[in-house]
């Protein structure tokens, strides 16, 4: 796994380079800029999207664990994008396609997380008794 770190950027150059040798240089650059806005722009959306749902989760709603694979599953693929070479671009389209995303996330995740609910008063009138003291009325000296 370490070799395939190191060689990752090697890996990517030489992609880069062939596809400059296949078509030119200019492809290549557009290339690689196209896929760093289109990385910024899935970011930002799903940046978004995340914190909707932790509103909607603040506000009542359940967050299920496959909600934030996926989300995080995107940010991931949104990054891949970002990094310049094909090989990177490659995995994130595989990662961005719903299946295969939630086919790889099911082998390497493990067992399944219950969903995520916050605790609720199941009576909604409780009544608590008890004796209190304002701190901006008390006294100090």
């Amino acid at each position: 796994m370490r070799l395939l770190i190191m060689l990752l950027p090697w890996l990517e150059l030489f992609t880069l380079v062939q596809l400059g040798i296949e078509t030119s240089a200019l492809t290549v650059l557009l290339y690689v800029l196209a896929t760093l806005v289109l990385g910024g722009l899935i970011l930002r959306r799903q940046g978004m999207q995340m914190f909707e749902r932790m509103r909607a989760l603040q506000q009542g709603g359940v967050l299920g664990p496959q909600l934030l694979v996926d989300d995080m599953a995107m940010g991931l693929a949104a990054v891949l994008l970002m990094f310049p070479g094909m090989l990177t671009d490659v995995a994130a389209v595989v990662v961005m396609i719903g299946p295969l995303r939630r086919r790889l996330a099911g082998a390497l995740g493990g067992p399944a997380v219950e969903p995520y609910a916050p605790a609720r008063d199941v009576e909604s009138e409780t009544i608590i008794e008890g004796q209190y003291t304002r701190l901006d009325e008390r006294d100090i000296n």
